[in-house]
């Protein structure tokens, strides 16, 4: 009976140990993840600063789109001239080293006409005649193609947009110049922003008599191009043209970045 009983407090003081390890193990990592995390507690204290970044970049493609819109009493009909005055154009820009990849029909949409016309005479000898009856008459049909454009030469767009207008297009809008791959940009206006923030809570922190802790939030606003006016492009490569090519400026682009950094204080 001793024997058991012996046996029966040396497995109750194993558990014991066992138990005090694992509950010293959690209370570790509890602890740990307190000073790392916040433990689930908001800061209390804190100051929020702000910084901006700013880059300034040229453009490197333009995107140049037209529409072309024809009427025909056949569908048929307006679609053949539609198809023909495109096929016209695009030959052009392709001829400007222009590639496929580029040209893209944003939309293509075909749709009948109408017009509302009186009925026939009505005979009537009161005043309160009711008015000629009128009635929706088909009169054809308008189709219409819309192109977009990417030139990735600069120093072709003033051609291109010449190249158009020669092919008989009417409605174009742009050229809009724009930065192809803005990622590089963006990152770099935000480390402004960051390194601006940054200062400002060391020098915020010194005056107050305070100590930065730790970053609590983080938000970013900004990356909106901005459209600069600069230098005129020019209008040839030297080769005199039987007519003077348009003038379109290229400009540069703005790149901004806004940023909010909330530091924990003591």
């Amino acid at each position: 009976m001793d024997k058991d009983k012996t046996r029966f407090f040396k497995a109750l003081t194993v558990l014991a140990v066992v138990g005090a390890v694992l509950l010293f193990a959690m209370t570790i990592t509890e602890i740990k993840g307190y000073r790392f995390i916040g433990g689930g507690v908001s800061a209390s204290n804190t100051i929020s600063v702000s910084g901006d970044g700013e880059v300034y970049a040229a453009p490197d493609i333009a995107t140049v789109s037209f529409t072309v819109t024809e009427e025909s009493k056949k569908v048929a009909d307006a679609q053949d001239k539609v198809t023909t005055k495109v096929k016209t154009a695009l030959t052009a820009i392709r001829s400007l080293g222009v590639a496929d990849k580029d040209i893209k029909t944003e939309n293509y949409s075909s749709y009948p006409k109408y017009e509302y016309r009186q009925g026939g005479t009505v005979v009537c000898m009161s005043l309160d005649c009711p008015s000629p009856v009128s009635k929706q008459v088909l009169v054809g049909y308008e189709v219409s193609q819309y192109v977009s454009i990417t030139v990735r030469d600069l120093d072709s767009v003033n051609s291109v947009v010449d190249a158009l207008g020669t092919a008989g297009v009417t409605n174009m809008q742009g050229p809009d110049f724009a930065i192809d791959k803005q990622d590089a940009f963006k990152a770099d206006a935000r480390k402004q922003a960051i390194d601006k923030a940054k200062e400002k809570a060391k020098v915020l922190a010194r005056d107050l008599g305070v100590s930065l802790v730790r970053i609590v939030s983080f938000s970013e606003g900004g990356d909106y191009p901005v459209y600069y006016d600069r230098a005129m492009m020019s209008s040839g490569k030297g080769v005199s043209a039987p007519q003077a090519l348009p003038e379109l400026p290229q400009g540069q682009e703005k790149i901004t970045s806004q940023v909010t950094i909330t530091y924990e204080i003591r």
